[in-house]
């Protein structure tokens, strides 16, 4: 479309009942910059100039696990023995009547 002379463009624009060329400026501004600047990053461990091995540089590797503070579960007290047969969970519904088997 840029291609077209004058008398074209205007033709073009009387037939389209509007004008095709009207938003092509607008394009160049939504195009970013060929020169960006720096970023600013904030310093972390691979900006040390020693002890910088490969296996040390990425910054997940230093995190620990988390500390327990408080545990939910029940400690035993020195000395005590295991608790007794564990109680089985409660499922929905009646129990189940035990059917009797066939004799035939």
């Amino acid at each position: 479309m840029a291609s077209a002379t004058k008398i074209i463009q205007r033709l073009r624009n009387l037939l389209a009942g509007r004008d095709l060329q009207g938003k092509l400026q607008l394009r160049y501004g939504e195009i970013a910059k060929r020169t960006q600047p720096p970023p600013k990053l904030p310093v972390g461990p691979s900006h040390k100039f020693a002890n910088n091995y490969y296996c040390t540089r990425d910054g997940r590797r230093e995190s620990v696990p988390p500390t327990v503070i408080m545990s939910s579960q029940k400690a035993l007290a020195a000395g005590s023995d295991a608790p007794e047969k564990a109680k089985r969970p409660a499922l929905p519904g009646p129990s189940l009547k035990e059917l009797p088997l066939s004799t035939d």
